[in-house]
Parts: C-alpha cells; sequence; structure tokens
C-alpha cells in the first residue's frame, strides 16, 4: 500500500496546484476575519485520484452571514440556495466554491430532512460525511492535511468505509447507501463488509429518501464507468425493491432461448453492450432503456405445450412498466418518453432475416423511431447476447442489411422527414372543404400510403385522395 499512497499523494499535489491561488486567496481572507477554511470532501479525494474538477467544497466555523461578509467585493457572484444548511456558494476565476458551516446535524430518523445543528471543531464536521474517502481535508492556508478516520487509506484499498458505524451514517441520511453504490459504479471501488451488511439491514429507511434525490443518484450510478457493479450491490442488498423492484423481478425469470441464466443476468449484459457502442461519453438514455427492455417479461411469462418459455408482447408491457416507473422517479417527460419508446421498439427488428420486412416495414421502423434511430440501432444490436457463434453473426449480419436497406431508403425518399404527398391546403383544394377533422384523416391516410408504397406522383396521390374522400361519403360517388 505505501506505493499505491505515495502515487496518490503525487496525484493531489499536482491537480491541487491548479486550484491554490484562488484557495488560498479565500483562506487569507477568513483567516484575516478570524476563521477557519478546509478544503473537505470530494475534491480532496478526487486530488489524490487524479480527477479534480472546478467545484469545490470548504468547511469554516464561519457562520453564513459571516461567509457573505468575507466573500463580499472577491466573489465574482454568490448564492444562498443552500443557506438553510449552512451552505453559501460563489465563484471565482472559473471555480464554483461552496463554503458550508460545520455541521453536527441533528435527525430525527423519521422525516426526510435534517435539522441542521452547527458544530464548532473540524474532527466533528468530518465524522459526520459519508465515506472515510470523503471525510480527509485540508486546512488553508498552511496546507495541513487531516485525516483521523483512516480515508486515505481506504482510498490506497479503494473500499468505501464509514467514520462511525455504518447503521449510524445510513441512519442519518439513507441516501448514503445509494451513494456507496454510485462510488462502486464511478470510482470502481467495493464496499467493506460492515458497510454491505447494513445496506442491507437499513434498506428499507430508504422510504424517508425523496423520488427526486432517488432519481438523481440512479442517474448517476448508471453514468457511471461500471453500472453493473453498483447494480448489483444495490439488487443484492435489497434496495432496489424500495424504488425499482422490476429489476431484482428479472431474476429467475428463465428467457425463451434458454441460454442465459436468467433475464437478470442478460439484462446486466445488454446493459455492458449498450455501453460499448457509446461515442463521446455515457448516454443515459440508452443506458436506461437497456436496463429496462426486458422488465415486462415476468409479467407476460407462458410455458407451451412443447415446454418452451415465451413472452408475447413483453415490449408493450414493458414500455408501460417504464413509463410508470420513470414517472414515479420523477424523470422529465420527454426522457421517459424515449426511454419507454426505445422498450417499445426494441423487439421490431427480429424476423426480418427471414425475408419478412417489405419497404413499407423499413419505412414504418425508421418513422416509428423518429430521432431515436440510432440509439434504437444500439440496443437492438446489445440485446443480442447468444454465446452461439453462428447465431449471433447471422443477427449481426441481418442488422447490417437493414441498416444498409434504411440508408438506400433515406436516401432515395428522405424517410427522417415522411409526409403525405400532399399537404393540407392540398387537401382542403382538392376536396372543397374547410379545416377540420376530415382535413386530418385525409393526411393521416396520405401518410399511410406514403409508408406503404413510398413517394407517389401528384397525380396519383390525387386520385387516391378522391377515391378515399368518396368511400368515406365526403364527396358524393362518381
Amino acid at each position: 500500500m505505501p506505493d499505491e499512497l505515495t502515487t496518490a499523494q503525487r496525484r493531489a499535489v499536482a491537480e491541487l496546484v491548479r486550484i491554490w491561488p484562488v484557495a488560498d486567496e479565500l483562506a487569507h481572507r477568513f483567516t484575516a476575519a478570524g476563521h477557519q477554511l478546509h478544503l473537505v470532501g470530494g475534491p480532496v479525494r478526487d486530488a489524490l485520484l487524479g480527477r479534480l474538477g472546478d467545484d469545490l467544497d470548504f468547511c469554516t466555523d464561519a457562520h453564513p452571514d459571516q461567509t457573505l461578509k468575507v466573500l463580499q467585493g472577491w466573489a465574482e457572484a454568490t448564492w444562498e440556495t443552500g443557506r438553510e444548511f449552512g451552505t453559501i456558494g460563489a465563484a471565482r476565476r472559473g471555480l464554483r466554491l461552496e463554503i458550508t458551516t460545520f455541521r453536527a446535524d441533528a435527525y430525527d430518523r423519521v422525516g426526510r430532512h435534517p435539522t441542521v445543528a452547527y458544530g464548532t471543531t473540524l474532527r466533528e464536521d468530518l465524522r459526520r460525511r459519508d465515506f472515510t474517502v470523503n471525510a480527509m481535508a485540508i486546512s488553508l492556508p498552511e496546507h495541513r492535511f487531516t485525516d483521523p478516520y483512516g480515508g486515505l487509506g481506504d482510498l490506497a484499498r479503494r473500499v468505501l468505509r464509514t467514520p462511525g458505524t455504518p447503521q449510524e451514517s445510513f441512519g442519518d441520511d439513507p441516501l448514503r447507501m445509494l451513494r456507496a453504490a454510485r462510488f462502486v459504479s464511478q470510482l470502481r471501488f467495493t464496499v467493506d463488509p460492515a458497510v454491505r451488511a447494513a445496506m442491507a439491514e437499513l434498506a428499507g429507511d430508504l422510504a424517508r429518501i425523496t423520488a427526486e434525490r432517488i432519481r438523481e443518484e440512479l442517474t448517476k450510478l448508471l453514468c457511471g464507468a461500471d453500472p453493473v457493479a453498483g447494480l448489483r450491490l444495490l439488487v443484492d442488498t435489497g434496495l432496489t425493491d424500495q424504488f425499482l423492484p422490476e429489476l431484482p423481478g428479472l431474476r429467475l425469470e428463465i428467457d425463451e432461448h434458454a441460454q442465459h441464466k436468467d433475464v437478470y443476468e442478460h439484462t446486466l449484459t445488454v446493459l455492458r453492450n449498450a455501453i460499448s457502442y457509446e461515442e463521446g461519453g455515457p448516454d443515459f438514455v440508452l443506458r436506461m432503456a437497456a436496463l429496462l427492455h426486458d422488465v415486462g417479461k415476468p409479467a407476460t411469462k407462458a410455458t407451451g405445450p412443447d415446454g418452451r418459455v415465451s413472452f408475447h408482447h413483453h415490449e408493450v408491457v414493458g414500455a408501460r412498466l417504464t413509463r410508470h416507473r420513470m414517472k414515479a422517479l420523477r424523470y422529465p417527460k420527454d426522457v421517459t418518453s424515449a426511454v419507454s419508446n426505445l422498450v417499445a421498439l426494441h423487439l421490431r427488428f427480429y424476423g426480418y432475416g427471414r425475408g419478412e420486412w417489405t419497404d413499407s416495414a423499413v419505412r414504418r421502423y425508421v418513422t416509428d423511431a423518429g430521432e431515436l434511430l440510432p440509439r434504437l440501432h444500439k440496443l437492438t444490436r446489445s440485446d443480442c447476447t447468444t454465446r452461439n457463434r453462428r447465431k449471433a453473426a447471422q443477427l449481426a449480419a441481418d442488422y447490417d442489411a437493414l441498416q444498409e436497406r434504411i440508408a438506400r431508403l433515406q436516401a432515395e425518399e428522405d424517410l427522417a422527414r415522411v409526409r403525405p404527398d400532399l399537404d393540407g391546403n392540398d387537401i382542403m383544394a382538392l376536396l372543397g372543404v374547410p379545416p377540420g377533422p376530415v382535413v386530418g384523416k385525409a393526411w393521416r391516410h396520405l401518410k399511410e400510403l406514403r409508408l406503404e408504397r413510398g413517394p407517389l406522383s401528384r397525380d396519383e396521390a390525387e386520385a387516391e385522395l378522391v377515391a378515399w374522400a368518396r368511400a368515406e361519403g365526403v364527396l358524393p360517388p362518381p
């Protein structure tokens, strides 16, 4: 471990040099006013990991009003959104600073918010933090390192422990249990056995946490470097039962091809596959769709006379369950819609390799996917997890062929903007009708023809419209 510690310390020095001018300026102002200032928590940890960003956390014995007075005339901007919790925000030279009064929070362990109580010492403040790797500080301006709970050693071992007992830490704020899984995903840490046991013991306490806070932790976990490890921890400790029960519900559901231990394992494999297709960083919508693409299987499972298992229409049920779950977690409507639509469409491709798809089917595939088409390509390819190499190669070749066919039709017809061959004004002029429901019905009919047959000439489109209008009684018979 000494080598790892030396490396971490070197990294920290290199990272911290960048921020010292601003941090030291601020520290001298606090010292001149008779107060302490300490860089603390995540920034210290991240500096040791070589990943320090532009958001810096400080703690101080100054109260919010005193902090504002110190910042006056120095900060380029200040904000007080966290004042209720003793936090004042400030900006300086591209850095975002949050300065929080020493905390000694009191929790009733029933409500959803702490009762803020100010502390008086740095050590007391560090003890109330979630994990030892976040309970290290650098006192300014003297740059003195403080690590009363062994965070540096835990960082070298990449293990999560709590400054006090896990029960005490998680009892104060149950969201810390999700944060543990997030650090497993983001930083590739492991959790101490005592921490894991406490997570299982106190999983039910997560009911005290708002959906919005849970959503934020889940999103960060899914966008981490190894979300599968974080998700496994949540499932194994029973935490997902509290906010995402559909995921553990996939266990022991053997898939229809009997080629995986269960649908849960298949789902985690699909998630890994989807990540491998990403370009330019984590894609939450793609990852969430991969995670939820088969959640409809338990509800649709059936066993035929031959003993084969089927999950007919599980994509339809899964899309509905996805919308319900993401709504409960307060995800924005556009994100929920994108994920649930991908779940609904993820099976559409199967059958293409048997030669059943017409150009019309390809047009509908593209039109129904819309702007989600690139993600649908990735999700569909990710869903192929068969260990049969011949079958996997055939599925990949089939999808290659489909994408080539889409590209050809897009070049010929601009599938991204499929519209009827006549617009609303043309329809009203030809039928002699005012704006209203008839125009909408006629427009949809012409769009269906466009999807089915491709572009029509002007004469063909007008003839089809007249025929439809006579069949609907909009125009008299010839």
